[in-house]
């Protein structure tokens, strides 16, 4: 059967582990056709098939038969679909599970109470964060478990057994984004109270850190050291804002932009994350800045004057300073921290100078 499906060659070289592996995928019904498709496609492996398969378990159906189900055109599933981040399909492709649907028919109904644009906006952000997640899932895998099994040369069916378990593991992922979902959403509800206490708008602190000579440093570093000062980076990041009550908004390349509603808070992160940062060696060479004032909230992000300017006095800090704008020392109460003057400086953008304070410790 394999041998006229054009799946197995018995002089091979390495015949009897492919046939081994071929049997294995017969044992949990993948037919020689579905084996032959997958081994012609460059986008899987036989190792990774039945793993991609216990992703994607369940019934399946087309596009057109889930638009009916769900009484809405297949114009406006499209729009759903496209938005949630789901890969553009026929509609007649068997493509969508159980799953799927189900999240599907809850976008019909939070569009019914808060409207079909709105929803779509929250489906991209949420589809924006499951994309990467999935991909710091993939990436653990390989890493951790994948590569040291080639690397050991272990044969195809026990990397099958690898992919397999891995993809079942992703049983648990659920339970673990709903208590992590909850308490974020405790936490995005309180952040949001506190920075509109006197004004319709929001009104925090912004703060950006980055790494000189950062280009350089990539050309100079290997991809698994150059991985290990990034996660250092991000790392550090994370964990500092979030016992300083703030939050990473987003990695930019090697800058890292941070948001915190107490503008203490919100030096105390640059401060620490600078410290910490240093400690990495390499040649990293951290710098920050804080800007503070009223700012638009949007999907998760920020933007406005107040961001733009953060951003801007970062790029004018030298290695190891962090530059804070005059609105930023004025809200901050200055019983741990101290403001050196840095001067009146032209930034792209503005049409005015700056006034701009170094932070330091009050030591």
């Amino acid at each position: 059967m394999f041998e006229a499906a054009g799946l197995y060659d018995p002089d091979a070289p390495d015949a009897r582990e492919r046939l081994a592996l071929l049997r294995w995928l017969t044992e949990r019904g993948f037919t020689a056709e579905e084996i032959a498709k997958a081994d012609a496609d460059p986008a899987t492996t036989l190792e990774a098939l039945a793993g991609q398969r216990a992703v994607r378990r369940g019934k399946v159906h087309t596009p057109r038969e889930v638009a009916a189900r769900l009484g809405i055109t297949t114009e406006d599933l499209a729009g759903k679909l496209l938005a949630s981040g789901y890969v553009a399909a026929g509609l007649d492709e068997v493509v969508l599970t159980d799953l799927d649907v189900a999240a599907l028919e809850s976008f019909v109904a939070a569009a019914e109470v808060f409207g079909d644009d709105p929803i779509e906006q929250f489906a991209r952000v949420v589809a924006a964060a499951a994309a990467r997640v999935a991909e710091a899932a993939a990436t653990l895998f390989i890493a951790a478990i994948e590569q040291p099994l080639i690397e050991d040369e272990a044969t195809p069916v026990v990397l099958a057994q690898a992919n397999l378990a891995a993809s079942y593991s992703l049983d648990t992922v659920p339970v673990v984004m709903e208590a992590l979902l909850r308490s974020q959403v405790e936490a995005a509800n309180r952040r949001m109270r506190l920075s509109r206490q006197d004004s319709d708008e929001a009104t925090v602190a912004i703060g950006f850190v980055d790494l000189v000579g950062f280009t350089p440093l990539s050309r100079r570093l290997d991809d698994a050291e150059l991985g290990r000062v990034l996660d250092g980076f991000e790392s550090r990041a994370s964990d500092i804002a979030t016992r300083h009550d703030g939050r990473v908004v987003k990695h930019i390349g090697d800058e890292v932009m941070f948001v915190a509603v107490d503008p203490n808070a919100a030096c105390e992160i640059a401060l620490e994350l600078v410290e910490a940062v240093e400690t990495l060696g390499r040649g990293v060479r951290p710098r920050g800045a804080v800007a503070f004032g009223p700012v638009l909230q949007r999907a998760g992000d920020y933007y406005g004057p107040v961001v733009n300017l953060a951003s801007r006095v970062a790029e004018l800090a030298v290695p190891y300073e962090i530059l804070v704008t005059e609105e930023l020392v004025h809200a901050a109460e200055h019983w741990s921290l101290a403001f050196k003057p840095a001067g009146r400086r032209m930034l792209k953008g503005f049409e005015e100078p700056v006034s701009l304070w170094e932070l330091q410790r009050d030591d």
